[in-house]
């Protein structure tokens, strides 16, 4: 395992953009960053806080989620909002995000803050998804803590994490992008789940803060193997490279002694990951 980049205070989001390298946020100090495989950092946009997932978008710039779930133009300019907060209703933000196959964006909302002060109790969120059209709608509920999302390698299947209840969840996946039932795929023993990714053999990968690590599960939800890294907030992870057999492990402070622990790892697997869609949400017709 390699470290190749450190320093941040919570590190989030991880993408592979082809070309460019491993995109990641720094949730609490803000900003967006690139680091390809020789260590070399880039800023891609400075300021924005709170961005616990990203996506590429088919028109260039990203999807990135917060406050809101917002594009944004790369290099930093314009900002399109495409899903955005409902304090009234108890949606203050989103964290993590994925596509499907077409192109649509599921997002987990979030009923409080679990990095920002807010002063709410705290209370659970939602997943919704947003349609090609950018229309919005709710396709699943009562998730205490929402956080990493993946598909199974047919699509059938979505993964959620439940950090707060150390659940993995499942669900179906209709051809609309209906979900049916939630179903527990895990319970993590060795820390809870957060960010995660889906590999080629239907392994599912998901980081464990607190469990200094990634574990992996086999697609029947047995538990199968701990990917240590030094820091015990193990917050997500990513495949890339070219043939999608790095992996990315990202990590923040919490636990480690210090508020610039955050760091970027990555590691040679011997199974490809999935690749990601680009998001393809409309936004010409959107209010910026």
């Amino acid at each position: 395992m390699e470290k190749l980049a450190e320093g941040y205070s919570l590190v989030e989001g991880p993408i592979w953009v082809p070309g460019q390298g491993l995109l990641y946020s720094d949730v609490l100090n803000g900003g967006v960053f690139c680091v390809d495989r020789q260590g070399n950092v880039t800023t891609v946009f400075a300021y924005r806080k709170g961005i616990g997932g990203m996506s590429a978008h088919e028109n260039g710039g990203m999807i990135v989620s917060g406050r809101n779930i917002s594009w944004k133009s790369v290099p930093e300019g314009e900002t399109i909002t495409v899903l955005d907060q409902n304090e009234a209703a108890g949606l203050i933000g989103f964290n993590d995000i994925t596509t499907d196959q077409a192109g649509r964006i599921y997002a987990g909302s979030l009923g409080s803050s679990p990095v920002f002060e807010d002063g709410r109790e705290p209370q659970s969120g939602d997943l919704y998804l947003i349609e090609l059209d950018g229309s919005a709608r709710k396709v699943a509920n009562d998730i205490q803590l929402t956080n990493g999302l993946g598909f199974s390698p047919d699509g059938k299947i979505l993964y959620h994490s439940d950090s707060s209840r150390n659940h993995i969840n499942c669900y179906s996946v209709a051809v609309d992008g209906t979900l049916g039932e939630k179903q527990i795929f895990a319970t993590t023993d060795i820390g809870s789940p957060d960010g995660l990714v889906v590999s080629e053999d239907g392994r599912v990968w998901v980081a464990l803060p607190g469990g200094s690590g990634v574990g992996v599960y086999h697609p029947d939800g047995r538990f199968d193997q701990l990917i240590e890294i030094p820091e015990p907030m193990c917050t997500s992870v990513c495949f890339g490279g070219d043939d999608l057999k790095d992996l990315y492990i990202v990590s923040g402070s919490r636990g480690a002694g210090s508020d610039s622990a955050g760091s970027v790892y990555v590691q040679r697997v011997d199974v490809a990951g999935l690749a990601v869609p680009l998001a393809r949400v409309s936004l010409g017709s959107l209010a910026s």
